[in-house]
């Protein structure tokens, strides 16, 4: 299965609305964009147009991969004189002015078109029957591999820095660490400064590390200054360091939750970039109107969870990681984790499938489109794998679990907790431990992978000596 094999393949539109004022003191224009991530556009908008970054505002974040239609707010006035302006791969048209900046608020759906890529005959007639399984089911609201960039590109959980008043640590894990996955200028800055670290008088070579300018100007002022240098990149960068963390309890916690609930025989596994995440397949009715109904806490200093089990699996998944909720503080600073409740399903809209068509892309195979709405914060790639979960290459079904308490509490021994996760039939053991949720790294999957199929195909040549 393949997705995105073109950024025409993932189309994502914003739904929206805003009230108009004609003479508001923000300009509203639709962005269209493709293969570059929304951070990114509007860095380009900041510098191709001569506005501050700050005088930009959006209501929410779009994937990078794909092609994608969204609002961006510019307050004070116009970018142009036209209606319609075009920079490289992005189109602007102005559709208004609005009296406030954008927000989520602002954000009433998202409507996806997906093309699913590399299906066997067999596969793409499966399509069908399992989103209807989705439709009754629904899909759990996990946070997809998009929210994990840091971690993605080798940087780690940046928070645990940030938590422990390590902000050279946080700096360097930014601005030092080049990422495996990347070639461009970016890449080449971070090397440098790994290389260079602390000699602040240097500056890299490459015109990409323009945009440390801020963070460097603090350095050389004092040399010492890794709280002020961190404080000085992008806001939304800060946060997504504070989220990612987040994050991942929450995707944690819910697994832990989902696993006293369902049996799980009625569980499915897949991986994304954190580690596992565990899905049902079917669900008795009043157990599913009460998950559908039911949130899950983002937890904060101040979270206060009043359901027991909700209780025990948020704040187990919290201990797993060697943290408390009074510990979700950054000592001295502006950073801080806020509380939400985040709906523990979502039912996608509108979802239809399109009958399977050749792929012109991959001889033999077949095609299928997707089609289907989304609540703001939700991951259309999530359900897409879930639907297609069968044609995924990491997915497998959860062992019958003799009980749910067969898993050790978070509390018990190191070693002990590891044979707990690996012990045949827990949900852990099919979809990946706890321990092994802290991946080794994009790359290093992608190798073990590839070495895995290698074997595969050489024992299939000859049982017995694989020639």
């Amino acid at each position: 299965m393949k997705i995105k094999q073109r950024p025409e393949d993932f189309v994502v539109r914003e739904g929206y609305r805003f009230e108009p004022e004609a003479e508001g003191p923000v300009w509203v224009y639709r962005m269209d964009k493709q293969k570059v991530s929304t951070l990114q556009a509007l860095e380009r908008i900041s510098k191709e147009f001569a506005v501050r970054r700050r005088d930009l505002s959006i209501c929410g974040l779009k994937d990078k991969q794909g092609r994608t239609e969204q609002l961006v707010g510019v307050l004070g006035g116009a970018l142009g004189d036209s209606e319609v302006l075009q920079s490289g791969d992005l189109r602007l048209k102005l559709i208004g002015r609005a009296g406030q900046p954008l927000s989520s608020r602002n954000i009433t759906a998202n409507r996806f078109e997906v093309t699913v890529r590399d299906l066997s005959p067999q596969e793409a007639e499966r399509v069908a029957e399992s989103a209807a399984e989705v439709e009754r089911t629904g899909v759990v609201n996990y946070f997809d591999s998009q929210r994990f960039g840091f971690l993605k590109h080798g940087q780690g959980f940046i928070a645990r820095h940030l938590l422990r008043g390590d902000w050279e640590g946080a700096l360097k894990a930014f601005l030092a660490t080049p990422s495996e996955l990347d070639r461009s200028d970016d890449a080449k800055v971070k090397t440098f400064w790994r290389e260079h670290w602390g000699e602040w008088q240097l500056r890299a070579p490459q015109a990409a590390g323009k945009r440390y300018a801020p963070i460097l100007r603090r350095l050389r002022e004092d040399p010492r200054d890794f709280k002020g240098a961190f404080l000085h990149i992008d806001r939304r960068l800060r946060m997504m360091a504070l989220f990612e963390l987040q994050s991942f309890v929450w995707n944690e916690g819910v697994k832990r939750y989902l696993g006293g609930r369902i049996p799980a025989a009625d569980l499915i596994g897949l991986r994304y970039q954190a580690g596992a995440l565990v899905f049902p397949r079917s669900l008795p009715r009043e157990l599913r109107d009460d998950l559908w109904n039911r949130t899950f806490p983002l937890l904060a200093p101040d979270s206060q969870v009043e359901n027991p089990r909700v209780r025990e699996a948020a704040l187990g998944a919290l201990r797993a990681q060697g943290l408390a909720l009074e510990q979700l503080r950054v000592p001295d600073s502006p950073l801080f984790f806020k509380h939400e409740e985040r709906p523990l399903f979502i039912r996608p809209g509108k979802l239809r499938v399109h009958p399977p068509r050749p792929d012109e892309l991959n001889r033999g195979k077949r095609k299928v489109n997707l089609s289907f709405t989304l609540p703001p914060g939700a991951y259309a790639t999530l359900v897409v794998r879930r639907v297609l979960w069968f044609a995924t290459e990491t997915a497998r079904p959860v062992l019958p679990s003799p009980s749910a308490k067969s898993a050790q509490p978070p509390t018990s021994p190191p070693a002990e907790r590891e044979r707990s996760s690996t012990r045949p039939g827990t949900p852990a053991a099919a979809a990946g431990s706890e321990r092994a949720a802290q991946p080794q790294g994009f790359l290093a999957r992608q190798r073990a992978r590839k070495a895995a199929r290698a074997a595969h195909r050489a024992a299939a040549r000859n049982p017995r000596t694989g020639r």
